[in-house]
């Protein structure tokens, strides 16, 4: 499928390059090059992995008027996308070097598999980097951490309940609760149960998505963030939407986990009404979209358009819906789907969204948790690993 002109660009030819507006309004007459963008984020990738001497700390974030990435440990939820970004970076270019430094950064998370589980982010963290890891080289060490991993996750479900506790710590503010970024994290279970984890495994991830599915997606088909349960009865009590503008709002970026997960679930499952939710959503999210194809950080904020833009919601809408336009079966909306994908890659590699030699990042404008003040319109370490993930995708699906 060929991009339309309105959506192609030239100009990212080189990430660490700044183009004038007569060169952006040529580049519009081209179609992408995923080559080109593919090497650049790799090449910009392996700068910054040489720079970084401590394998134990990771990439998360880029504070404002600054160029190199904030570090956190081990055990920050956003741990695995750094190793994640690298092995994508070896995908797309096949650079020893960048293996070899995907590799050094992967090699801390083996820790939370094998730690007592704190949170649902094990799949985020270790299926990031360890499954990717996995999958690239076959090596069955890493697959004996992502089995471990699996089963450590698994700890934190309640059958009473039917879902992940996705936060142990929040139980005194939510009660019993499981959040929609925890859709995500149950493809690590789905793949383990298929390789040597247990068919309980599978048993759990499905009925964390029915029940997700259950409470989580509202009426309109957007969605809470966080579904409160009686963890003595398993009753929902109600939703909230905790880094939203308000309960009833439309997050955007959890909107983007709802698609991407659920097109998972009816991928693992042929449950049909895993499929139905993720068009629902994917639906939704489209109708709601601004001009410029990417989400203001909540859909409801009445600061638009002077709000703050969220890139890696974009980023994940576009690698979930290329998952998406693979399983169903109607060809227009196959069309519908990756042609959505396509358009907000296309807009985020070009200059208004790629960093250049601004920073470290491959992505700028991404929006952590606005309510708490917290990564508001800055570089954001997993938006750069779906970014990775939707371009190594589209560009498979042009091959």
């Amino acid at each position: 499928m060929i991009l339309s002109k309105a959506l192609a660009w030239l100009a990212v030819f080189s990430m660490l390059a700044c183009t004038s507006p007569t060169e952006e309004t040529q580049s519009d007459q081209k179609d992408i090059e995923l080559n080109k963008v593919l090497d650049n984020a790799a090449q910009k990738t392996k700068m910054t992995a040489s720079a970084l001497t401590k394998v134990d700390s990771f990439p998360r974030n880029i504070s404002e008027g600054k160029t190199n990435w904030n570090l956190v440990d081990v055990k920050d939820w956003c741990s695995g996308f750094w190793p994640g970004v690298l092995w994508y970076a070896y995908e797309a270019s096949g650079d020893e070097v960048l293996k070899e430094d995907a590799i050094r950064f992967t090699l801390p998370l083996k820790e939370i598999a094998y730690s007592p589980a704190e949170n649902h982010d094990i799949g985020f963290m270790v299926n990031s980097s360890y499954g990717n890891a996995y999958r690239l080289t076959g090596n069955e060490e890493y697959k004996e951490v992502l089995i471990a991993a699996a089963n450590n996750l698994a700890t934190l479900y309640d059958p009473k309940v039917g879902t992940i506790l996705s936060w142990p710590s929040q139980v005194e503010n939510f009660q019993y609760n499981t959040i929609i970024d925890n859709m995500i994290n149950l493809e690590l279970l789905f793949w383990a149960s298929k390789n040597g984890g247990g068919e309980n495994l599978y048993d759990i991830a499905k009925s964390h998505a029915q029940k997700t599915m259950e409470h989580l997606v509202r009426p309109d088909s957007s969605l809470y963030h966080v579904g409160s349960f009686d963890q003595k009865t398993g009753e929902f009590l109600r939703g909230y939407t905790h880094q939203g503008y308000a309960h009833e709002s439309m997050w955007a970026r959890g909107q983007t986990w709802g698609i991407y997960g659920f097109s998972v679930a009816y991928r693992e499952t042929a449950d049909e009404e895993f499929l139905k939710t993720a068009i629902k959503l994917a639906d939704h999210y489209i109708k709601r979209l601004p001009e410029d194809g990417i989400p203001f950080w909540d859909f409801d904020d009445p600061a638009i358009p002077n709000a703050p833009k969220d890139a890696s919601a974009a980023a994940v809408a576009a690698s979930g819906m290329l998952e998406l336009s693979g399983l169903v079966k109607d060809p227009a909306l196959k069309e519908k789907y990756y042609k959505a994908a396509e358009s907000y890659i296309a807009k985020l590699a070009t200059s208004e969204y790629l960093s250049g030699d601004t920073n470290q990042a491959i992505l700028l404008h991404s929006t952590g948790h606005y309510p708490h003040n917290s990564e508001i319109d800055m570089p954001i370490i997993y938006a750069d690993y779906y970014f990775m993930e939707a371009l190594l995708r589209l560009k498979k699906s042009k091959d």
